[in-house]
């Protein structure tokens, strides 16, 4: 009885400390032609998270760059899909499988032509607004019920919003966009801390 008490006794404690698993998704298009794009928003905001979490998102896995590191207790796994942002759930759905990630654990973060320059919008879940790696994600994981993180672009006066979103950020843009990267970075710290619902209190 003393042996069995004392094995349910670890085991509880295990349970305890089990380490919590969170994903987030950074979206944008590989290789040196993109990386300035305003498409590769969610590049930009991993990147400079993981810069401030002193790692760097460089590892090859799951079809993206990658990299894994606790935080507050909470094992947090940073993802840049390098399938192109079509494909984008491609890449998810392999991390996701792989961790048994719940996707109420899961934040994507985009870029969104709906939004002004800069600001800044956290929803729980809902609709992809004609976002195509939003809607890869949720195409390849049968649910919209993950978190996202919108940083605006704005819409452009005139010309084709293709053309657009692959385009580069003109020089007094790129301070309003550093502005907004630090801004979603203290995001996803209080997200990985304290939930999306405080999330969206403090910061929408």
């Amino acid at each position: 009885r003393k042996r069995r008490r004392r094995r349910s006794e670890v085991c509880r404690k295990d349970i305890a400390w089990q380490v919590l698993m969170k994903i987030i998704i950074g979206l944008g298009n590989p290789g040196e032609k993109y990386l300035k794009t305003r498409h590769n928003l969610g590049f930009v905001v991993v990147d400079r998270f993981a810069q401030q979490l002193e790692i760097e998102c460089n590892q090859k896995k799951f079809k993206s760059l990658f990299c894994k590191m606790l935080v507050e207790r909470e094992e947090v796994i940073l993802l840049k899909p390098q399938t192109f942002m079509n494909l984008s759930g491609v890449a998810v759905k392999e991390a996701v499988d792989m961790y048994k990630c719940a996707l109420e654990d899961i934040i994507v973060i985009c870029d969104d032509l709906d939004l002004s320059l800069g600001t800044i919008r956290i929803r729980r879940n809902g609709g992809c607004g004609g976002h195509r790696g939003l809607e890869s994600i949720a195409s390849c994981l049968g649910s919209t019920s993950f978190s996202r993180l919108r940083v605006g672009i704005g819409r452009p006066a005139i010309g084709d919003t293709s053309d657009y979103v692959l385009s580069v950020f003109s020089k007094e843009d790129e301070g309003v966009i550093r502005e907004a990267s630090e801004k979603a970075c203290q995001v996803l710290k209080t997200w990985i801390s304290e939930g999306i619902d405080v999330c969206m209190n403090r910061f929408n």
